[in-house]
C-alpha cells in the first residue's frame, strides 16, 4: 500500500495499525484486513482493466445499499488511482460457505449449512426489488451484450461459438427478481452456523433468478444429498438440466 493511498484511507477510518492479506480472495482482486483504533475494515483492490469497473460497480452498489437493511457489507469509500481501484468496506465476521463446508466435521453439519444457503437465497429472491434496482431492460440480453464485448476484447474464457449458441437458444423468460449475480459458495458468509451475508456484490441487480440458482448448486450437482438439502431451503423453483447448463456451463464462462 503506497503512502498516498494509506493517507486517503486514514482520512476515512483513522490510523491503520496493521494490514493483513486474506487468503480467500478471487482472481479479480486483492483483499486486505485493516486494523485501526476504530475497529476492523476490509480493503478490496483491483488492478486489471477488466476488473476495475466491476469493483467500482460494487462500490456504487454498496453505497446505495447503506442503511437499506440488506445483508451486505457497509460501504466506507472508493479510491481510484491511475493503475488501481480500491473499495473500503466493513470487515464482517464469519467465513465463506466454502470454508465452512471444509471445516464441518459431519455430514449433518454440511447439510445444515447447505440448507441454510438455500433458505437465504430463497428469501432474497422472494423480496420485492428495491426501487433503485428496478429496470426495464432484459437482464439476459444485457449480459449477452457484455459477453460479446469481453470476447471481442479477449477478456473471456468463453468462445464466440459458445456465445452465438447462447444467443440463439435463450431459455424462456421468467419473472425477474433481485439477484446476486455471482452466487457461488465463495460469495456468501456463514455466521453462527448459518448463511447470513452476501459478499462480492458487483453483479447484484434485478435479473434472472435461475442464474443465481445455477451457480449456487454448481458444486453440489453430483451429490444428491447436498442437492436435496439445498432445495429443502430453496423452494421457489428447481432449474432444469438444460437451464443449469445454459447458465453455469454457458453464460458463466464469460464472467
Amino acid at each position: 500500500m503506497n503512502d498516498k493511498l494509506k493517507t486517503k484511507i486514514q482520512e476515512v477510518i483513522g490510523e491503520v495499525y496493521s494490514v493483513t492479506f486474506l487468503d480467500e480472495q478471487g482472481c479479480t482482486s486483492e483483499v486486505r484486513k485493516l486494523n485501526t483504533g476504530k475497529g476492523l475494515y476490509l480493503l478490496k483492490s483491483s488492478f486489471k482493466e477488466k476488473y476495475r469497473p466491476w469493483l467500482e460497480s460494487e462500490a456504487q452498489l454498496l453505497e446505495k445499499l447503506n442503511h437499506k437493511g440488506m445483508a451486505v457489507p457497509h460501504y466506507y469509500g472508493f479510491i481510484k488511482e491511475k493503475d488501481s481501484s480500491h473499495l473500503l468496506m466493513s470487515f464482517e465476521k464469519g467465513m465463506t460457505l466454502t470454508a465452512a463446508l471444509k471445516a464441518a466435521t459431519s455430514l449433518s453439519e454440511k447439510k445444515t449449512l447447505i440448507r441454510s444457503f438455500g433458505e437465504f437465497l430463497h428469501d432474497f429472491h422472494e423480496m420485492n426489488p428495491l426501487d433503485s434496482f428496478e429496470k426495464k431492460d432484459d437482464w439476459l440480453d444485457d449480459q449477452l451484450d457484455k459477453a460479446k464485448n469481453y470476447v471481442e476484447n479477449g477478456q473471456a474464457d468463453g468462445t464466440i461459438q459458445l456465445l452465438e449458441k447462447l444467443m440463439s437458444h435463450k431459455p424462456l423468460p421468467v419473472k425477474q427478481t433481485m439477484i446476486h449475480g455471482d452466487c457461488t459458495i465463495d460469495n456468501v458468509l456463514v455466521v453462527d452456523g448459518k448463511v447470513k451475508l452476501f459478499i462480492d456484490v458487483a453483479g447484484m441487480t434485478v435479473g434472472d433468478p435461475r442464474y443465481d440458482e445455477s451457480l449456487a448448486i454448481r458444486k453440489f450437482l453430483n451429490n444428491p444429498e447436498y442437492i436435496n438439502s439445498f432445495y429443502e431451503g430453496y423452494k421457489r423453483y428447481k432449474v432444469t438440466n438444460a437451464e443449469f447448463q445454459y447458465f453455469n456451463e454457458g453464460l458463466y464462462e464469460f464472467f
